[in-house]
């Protein structure tokens, strides 16, 4: 059963003004609704205004027209409810994990004993125990995607941000790391929305899927995941996952055209 709504996106636009050229439209009333404890994920074609879409929910990007609303109050700006994990760990390679992990903590003003407990707790969920004062060039890409993680969830927000994290991995990576991802967001059911552009991703990590055409952007299609948590990696070969894998691709290419195996 969905829970209250956590996060609101009310008809929202997004508009970048051009003084030598006509305006870019990104978003076009976009209108969504996350709730509580939901995995929400949001696929479309490239350039179709997802990440703005996740920009504006963090506060960085203004929006032209409509409202984005947490726990019923407006975003205005960034906040410490809120924590994003981008496609790229970026992480200060002069730093060990657990010194890249507490980082933000410090910009906050945490005193270094809580920085510490959090980020070994932290540590301890993304399965990099032992790696505590390991540097960057040390971890493999998955590994630094786990500290990437973990520099978001020792900041115990109300809502996950996550921009294509598995983009640079390579597909072997990216599949362990999708049944990681997922395994982590069991542990406390955190809000999360999460953009990429592969279906296949976002039908096995989410509750639902929000589907957005091409520039400018819209939402074009919502599907509910009913597949029984946990799942496991084998649930992407069966008749109900390929069955909306497929109706996916037909709304992202217009034609309903089965994805080529």
């Amino acid at each position: 059963m969905a829970g209250a709504t956590k996060l609101e996106v009310r008809g929202v636009s997004v508009v970048y003004r051009n003084p030598k050229g006509p305006a870019t439209v990104a978003l076009d009333g976009v209108s969504i609704a996350v709730h509580e404890g939901e995995f929400l994920s949001i696929v479309g074609p490239s350039g179709c205004g997802k990440s703005t879409l996740l920009s504006a929910i963090d506060g960085l990007t203004p929006i032209s027209r409509g409202s984005i609303l947490l726990n019923g109050k407006p975003i205005k700006k960034p906040g410490r409810d809120r924590a994003v994990v981008f496609q790229s760990a970026a992480l200060l390679p002069w730093r060990t994990v657990v010194n890249n992990i507490t980082y933000g903590l410090e910009l906050q003003g945490y005193a270094r004993e809580e920085r510490l407990q959090r980020a070994q707790r932290a540590i301890e969920v993304v399965g990099l125990a032992g790696f505590e004062h390991s540097h960057p060039h040390q971890l493999s890409g998955g590994m630094r995607q786990r500290v990437n993680l973990a520099r978001a969830l020792v900041c115990d927000p109300e809502v996950l941000l996550l921009d294509e994290p598995f983009a640079a991995l390579d597909a072997q990576t990216r599949e362990a790391m999708q049944a990681e991802l997922l395994r982590i967001w069991n542990l406390n059911r955190i809000t999360a929305v999460f953009i990429t552009h592969q279906i296949d991703e976002a039908l096995f990590l989410s509750d639902r899927v929000i589907v957005m055409s091409a520039r400018p952007g819209r939402v074009v299609d919502e599907i509910t995941v009913t597949t029984p948590r946990p799942r496991s990696l084998a649930v992407k070969q069966t008749p109900e996952f390929l069955e909306l894998t497929n109706r996916i691709w037909g709304k992202l290419h217009g034609d309903g055209t089965k994805q080529p195996a």
